[in-house]
């Protein structure tokens, strides 16, 4: 996320400080939830449309995240999965409209 101020000291000044100089160079912080394309974060943060990433998005399902990786017994969590409970859902319609999906 980029911002620009035309007063780069603003962020200091403001007597209701949300957005602060981060603790790492080039960086700041926003204590909050922050939305967009939507005025209505459920979440720390809402991206409603397309995202380009120039660099790394870590997730803790990523392998770099993880250490010890080795194969399991495929016959044994073949027989966890058939004691899973599956079901099917649909979204609320006020989840559905604010997140722009459509078929709901």
């Amino acid at each position: 996320i980029s911002l620009q101020a035309s007063n780069p000291g603003q962020f200091e000044n403001d007597s209701d400080v949300l957005w602060q100089r981060g603790p790492a160079p080039e960086t700041i912080a926003y204590h909050g939830r922050v939305g967009i394309n939507t005025d209505a974060p459920d979440e720390a943060l809402v991206v409603c449309g397309n995202a380009t990433v120039m660099g790394r998005v870590m997730h803790p399902s990523d392998s770099r995240a993880k250490q010890n990786i080795r194969e399991v017994d495929t016959n044994e969590q073949l027989r966890r999965i058939t004691q899973m409970r599956l079901v099917e859902y649909d979204y609320k319609p006020e989840f559905a409209s604010v997140m722009g999906i459509k078929d709901t």
